[in-house]
């Protein structure tokens, strides 16, 4: 049972590079002592523009965590991380993509990348398994929205069952998958009474073409939930694939969800906890 105190989860999709053009997005969800919990909506921001947020979410509370849409701990030159190729074959198998990650990659991973300036920058400490055990502090996780996803709405899980709700792939994008992505992230936020979530995504709903900004504020909101329900809910709600060595990821998991995570973690010798 999480003790009495003031927490903010904020959700970073930070698109991997620096581009003003192309900037990401960032949101808070803060919860007070009585643990009722409301929404800070999402607005676009930059590495830099997303550092100053964070901070100004962490001086209003004791606990603060960042779940953030990027790899986050990158060792390998080349190739993919171990929990990549994990996450590659669940979200191959649903339809979907993963971006490999390597330090080869400029402006994503190489040592000037503004990940790392980032990082150093904010200074929070990167144990998945100590923040729940926190009552303050700063901490950093890494999230995937995509392995997120199954696990909001048991109609994503399947064989090519992910949805298709990138605006930017025009060829493929479905305005059906979108209105199921908000329903999902609608009927989570109802079940954990986040205030301001469904205020929000009804003047998302009014864009009738939404853009890929829309997205990338829709992805900072699923990086916030994911980030609520490894620290709100119970343990076993939730997987974390890899390691603070190799990389890692964390998300909710359902059964189903589960055992194919932990299977495909099992073929490939990466942990799964």
């Amino acid at each position: 049972m999480r003790m009495p105190g003031t927490i903010g989860i904020v959700g970073f999709d930070s698109a991997w590079t620096d581009n003003p053009k192309a900037p990401g997005a960032v949101c808070s969800i803060r919860i007070d002592r009585c643990g009722s919990a409301s929404l800070i909506v999402p607005s676009l921001a930059g590495f830099d523009t997303a550092l100053t947020f964070v901070r100004e979410q962490q001086a209003l509370v004791d606990l603060c965590l960042v779940a953030l849409d990027q790899p986050t701990i990158v060792p390998n030159y080349d190739g993919m991380r171990p929990v990549d190729r994990v996450a590659a074959s669940v979200i191959s198998w649903l339809g979907g993509g993963v971006q490999p990650a390597n330090r080869s990659k400029m402006g994503m991973f190489d040592d000037t990348a503004p990940i790392w300036s980032f990082k150093q920058a904010l200074g929070a400490a990167e144990d998945p398994e100590q923040v729940r055990r926190s009552a303050r502090g700063l901490f950093l996780i890494e999230v995937f929205p995509a392995l997120a996803l199954p696990s909001l709405n048991p109609d994503f899980f399947g064989r090519l069952k992910a949805p298709r709700y990138n605006p930017q792939r025009r060829k493929t994008f479905k305005i059906s998958d979108w209105d199921a992505v908000v329903a999902a992230i609608r009927a989570y936020a109802a079940h954990a009474e986040i205030y301001g979530v469904n205020l929000w995504l009804d003047s998302l709903l009014t864009n009738e073409r939404p853009s890929k900004s829309d997205q990338d504020k829709l992805d900072a909101l699923i990086c916030g939930l994911v980030g609520y329900h490894w620290l709100m809910r119970d343990r076993h709600d939730s997987i974390m694939v890899g390691d603070t060595s190799s990389g890692y990821m964390v998300a909710p998991a359902t059964p189903e969800v589960r055992a194919r995570i932990l299977a495909a973690g099992e073929e490939r010798s990466v942990p799964v906890t």
